[in-house]
């Protein structure tokens, strides 16, 4: 049986990095991962690129443009069966979820890290990016988006995020779970992700601020937004979307601005919603003119947003990127 061919984009991070004698973990010279290539060939042909070297917080979207870019390049030319990219967890979600919003292609797309370097003891980076080998050359994977594939399970880039600074299990995916599972037999598949969106945007320059809300939080951040010559905010709201009174001068200081304010609800679970009616709730936000997320977390609605300007100058055609 003919092997399926798999692009391989290495990008950096913990899964490429090395553990040194004070504790340290740091990036080294060359990429151990490319060393062991080799070992791998037994699953794929692996075609390799390697962009950049950088660990995930060095990550922008001027990066993430690149990797997009790389697999068109690579599916224009109708070679590959998939794609594997190893990342930094840190930024991992928000790359997976670029990804997911700014590629149209129905071969699978698995992004992979790794929580332990390369020469700790229990290093999981090699058992993860063999896992998502499998998952790349799985035909159940094709059709399901960006999948995000660490510790044995497999998540949509939507939903997944990081939920543990250092636990091997840190990719949940809140109140949805992972969509399969990969075992020693197969690659399962127990749900289907949702209908897919794409945007075709040639670069995402524009600056977008996240803010968290908080108890006593006024409008001072938000006016220096404004003035600061920002295109969009997100913040992150209390509870199910309401914000302290003092905050709404500043969000309608942005509205006036033209600048789209995006809310999401800072909890683990849940979506905003305009429910409450008081100062500051989340019925009154809504009256002013302020986007309600459909249950992004913060720094992916950032993301999205960041897609939308890219995308169009048309605030009520951004408003219904956040309603799908």
């Amino acid at each position: 049986m003919n092997k399926k061919k798999i692009l391989v984009i290495h990008t950096g991070g913990t899964i490429s990095m090395a553990e040194d004698q004070t504790g340290s973990v740091k990036p080294t010279e060359s990429n151990p991962l490319s060393e062991k290539t080799k070992e791998l060939f037994s699953l794929a042909h692996l075609v390799v690129e390697e962009p950049f070297h950088l660990p995930s917080p060095h990550i922008t979207t001027v990066e993430m443009n690149v990797l997009k870019e790389l697999i068109e390049r690579h599916t224009k030319q109708k070679e590959i069966s998939g794609v594997v990219i190893t990342h930094g967890t840190d930024t991992l979600e928000e790359t997976a979820y670029f990804l997911q919003l700014t590629t149209n292609v129905q071969l699978p797309i698995v992004l992979t890290g790794a929580m332990r370097s390369n020469n700790e003891i229990g290093s999981d980076g090699l058992y993860n990016l063999i896992s998502a080998i499998r998952v790349a050359i799985c035909e159940d994977a094709r059709n399901k988006g960006v999948l995000v594939v660490l510790n044995d399970e497999i998540h949509t880039a939507e939903n997944v995020t990081k939920t543990h600074t250092s636990n091997v299990s840190t990719f949940q995916s809140p109140q949805y779970g992972p969509i399969g599972i990969v075992t020693k037999r197969g690659v399962l598949f127990h749900h289907l992700p949702k209908n897919n969106e794409y945007y075709p945007v040639s670069d995402v320059l524009k600056k977008v601020a996240l803010i968290k809300a908080h108890a006593g939080m006024d409008s001072a951040l938000l006016y220096a937004i404004r003035d600061m010559s920002y295109h969009g905010v997100v913040i992150e709201a209390l509870g199910a979307g309401n914000v302290p009174p003092a905050a709404v001068d500043g969000i309608k200081a942005l509205i006036n601005r033209n600048i789209p304010v995006v809310l999401v609800s800072r909890c683990f679970n849940g979506i905003a919603q305009d429910v409450y009616n008081y100062e500051g709730g989340g019925k009154q936000l809504k009256e002013l003119g302020v986007i309600f997320s459909n249950g992004l977390n913060g720094q992916k609605a950032r993301i999205k947003l960041l897609i939308g300007l890219a995308y169009t100058k048309n605030i009520k055609e951004i408003e219904k990127m956040f309603q799908i």
